[in-house]
């Protein structure tokens, strides 16, 4: 698969500190990528090289095969950026805003009004074309520059907290905006708030300290941390020796029992497997009442805090 963005030994230092030191990554075309990683790990000064607004004290980063810092001009008319403090013009409308925008960014007139018509109604904007930039609420404001960084239609989109000062329901449009981006446009999106990156991103880079110290699908990543899977079955009517066989199933290195009434939850350690339907035949074929069968999982928030700790503590 073709990348988007091909990033080698990328170095950024201020006054002697690496800000990013010696990372390396790719993102495929029509990816949607979540960047994590603590306050001040590199994620922001990363997205601002990439975007040709910092220059990298050393490395190569190519967007669509074009070096950023030798071709500039070519990487900015391929990508859409919005940081993580919306620059607007607070005194324009939005329409005219987003149209001047839209101008500066090489669209065309004759195709303009239809470009901007089309980001208002993706962004939820439909409603306030009319209304003065500055006196539009927080999140409004947002979906402005959301709107802003996708006017021209660019291939690759980098997106910088873009659902910082949203409530709920904005946060949810903004997510089906970002789902509905691939795989015509590559995303590279930053956010804290993590149960939207798993439930928007296809991949997750994680970087600490300036280097990445993962770069997987959360589930990959999951069984990455835990050595395996976690198996959780609550039965009735299972005797005494129902540990005991569940224990002799394939891939089971440990058995744990936690009684609830009437119930027992059994918790089942194993490889990589899932033996869901093994521990399902084995339920029917000794006649006990199944009530739950599901895999326990680490949440994104649980692995995101081990990789990092892991590396402050490896320090």
């Amino acid at each position: 698969m073709e990348n988007m963005i091909e990033v080698k030994n990328l170095t950024k230092r201020f006054a002697g500190c690496a800000a990013v030191n010696d990372v390396s990554f790719t993102v495929a075309k029509g990816e949607v990528v979540g960047f994590l990683g603590p306050n001040g790990a590199g994620k922001s000064t990363t997205m601002r090289i990439l975007s040709c607004y910092l220059p990298a004290s050393g490395g190569e980063a190519k967007v669509a095969g074009f070096d950023v810092f030798r071709h500039s001009l070519e990487v900015r008319r391929r990508i859409g950026y919005l940081p993580e403090s919306t620059p607007l013009y607070p005194e324009m409308r939005v329409d005219e805003y987003l149209s001047y925008r839209a101008a500066l960014k090489g669209v065309g007139s004759r195709r303009r009004r239809a470009r901007v018509d089309e980001v208002k109604e993706l962004c939820g904007l439909t409603d306030v074309g009319r209304r003065i930039v500055g006196q539009l609420s927080k999140g409004y404001k947002q979906r402005v520059g959301m709107a802003d960084a996708l006017v021209h239609d660019p291939e690759l989109v980098i997106l910088d907290e873009p659902t910082i000062g949203l409530d709920p329901n904005q946060i949810r449009q903004v997510r089906e905006v970002i789902r509905n981006l691939a795989p015509k446009h590559t995303v590279l999106l930053s956010t804290h708030i993590l149960p939207e990156v798993e439930m928007t991103c296809q991949r997750v880079l994680i970087i600490n300290r300036g280097k990445i110290v993962a770069s997987d699908t959360p589930d990959k990543l999951r069984t990455r941390l835990q050595g395996g899977r976690e198996i959780v079955a609550e039965l009735r009517g299972a005797g005494a020796d129902a540990a005991q066989a569940l224990q002799q199933l394939p891939g089971v290195s440990k058995v744990t029992t936690e009684p609830d009434g009437e119930w027992t939850r059994y918790i089942l350690e194993c490889g990589a497997e899932d033996i869901r339907p093994l521990v399902f035949a084995a339920a029917a074929k000794s006649g006990w009442t199944l009530r739950e069968l599901r895999q326990e999982k680490q949440s994104l928030e649980d692995i995101f805090v081990a990789l990092t700790r892991t590396e402050q503590e490896a320090k």
